[in-house]
């Protein structure tokens, strides 16, 4: 089987966490703030601030900007559900926007049109590994004073304009297993506002920045020494891990662009796509998932149901009718593309796809 994700880990992050082990000091300690340190410098800002997932990320970075009941923010419901619940966790409420169908991203014009006076932050997603179109995120969010929080939870090194995702607000980002790079569990927030940094500091830690002196209310979000220590191995080899993914993905891009039916993954010009999904539109994408797999190719569905039509959004009243997200949540299909994908494998999947095209 050809898997659809696969973590890379070897004897390198084995030595980190045993050298954790060894230490004694296996929760928030210097690792952390290390990994902390790095991560920042990659994303080329001031702060990072470590938690332990990417849930965590966007709870805790929302709440830094004071986010809370009464407020709305505006975000995509084509994504992972914890982009939306992220925002019920502060008692705001997500108010959801329809998608581009080229990037799978949100559509900048149709979150103008969403903004009321309980508004007070915008929620990109870089979804896939392919960035918002930030520019436009920017200009909104500063005529109308928001916030704008990054869900770059599946954009590891993802450039805008050369300028790296999680930088133009408050970045969020998740490192579970199946991630561009892996902690095993964790998340990271990045911003470069010092106010912003330090609350969600008191977020991730019982809202204390002294023992023992709690002055708001927080939670216990912290990232352990040995999910940090994975983090620093992973980080080293990230660039590597991107140019894999980004040349598996031109390889599947120059073998299926041709098939009839397929749509393949676009990229804009100015932007630098990480590939964290390869994800091709195509009819009768349930029948060609399970073609695949009786070919011992692995595919995921990313995601069958937009985040507003979930059977919860639906007792919460959710009745919004958003058709672009609709119809392609019945038309998406991920296909491999991480580091460990050969090229013997690329051509299979490629070949199987015209097989499959040919029995139509």
């Amino acid at each position: 089987m050809i898997p659809i994700a696969k973590p890379q880990l070897d004897e390198a992050e084995v030595q980190a966490v045993s050298d954790v082990l060894r230490s004694g000091m296996i929760a928030q300690g210097q690792r952390v703030t290390d990994f902390e340190q790095a991560f920042a410098e990659y994303t080329g800002v001031d702060y990072a601030i470590a938690v332990n997932s990417g849930t965590a990320a966007l709870h805790a970075g929302l709440l830094a900007h004071d986010i809370g009941p009464g407020d709305e923010v505006v975000t995509s419901p084509f994504s992972f559900v914890a982009t939306a619940n992220s925002i019920l966790f502060t008692g705001a409420k997500p108010v959801f926007s329809d998608i581009d169908y080229d990037t799978f991203n949100l559509n900048p014009e149709m979150v103008a049109e969403k903004i009321t006076d309980r508004t007070k932050a915008i929620m990109p997603v870089h979804l896939y590994g392919h960035p918002a179109d930030m520019k436009a995120y920017e200009e909104i969010a500063n005529d109308n004073g928001l916030a704008l929080i990054e869900d770059a939870c599946q954009a590891h090194g993802a450039t805008f304009n050369g300028k790296k995702a999680g930088s133009f607000g408050t970045g969020a980002f998740s490192f579970y297993p199946t991630k561009n790079m892996t902690t095993s569990e964790g998340g990271m927030i990045t911003t470069n506002d010092d106010e912003v940094a330090k609350k969600a500091k008191m977020v991730r830690d019982h809202g204390s920045r002294q023992r023992y002196l709690h002055e708001m209310l927080g939670y216990n979000l912290r990232m352990t020494d040995i999910c940090a220590a994975i983090g620093l191995v992973q980080l080293e080899k990230l660039e590597s891990y991107t140019s894999k993914r980004q040349h598996n993905a031109q390889l599947l891009t120059n073998g299926l662009q041709n098939i009839e039916g397929v749509i393949c993954p676009t990229v804009r010009q100015g932007y630098g796509h990480v590939f964290h999904q390869y994800t091709i539109r195509i009819q009768n994408r349930d029948e060609l998932a399970s073609f695949l797999k009786e070919k011992g190719i692995g595919t995921g569905i990313h995601y069958p149901i937009p985040i507003h039509m979930q059977p919860y959004y639906q007792e919460l009243g959710y009745t919004d009718k958003l058709p672009v997200a609709e119809e392609l949540s019945e038309e998406v299909l991920s296909l491999p593309v991480h580091p460990q994908v050969l090229g013997e494998e690329i051509n299979f999947i490629i070949d199987s796809l015209k097989e499959w095209s040919g029995t139509r």
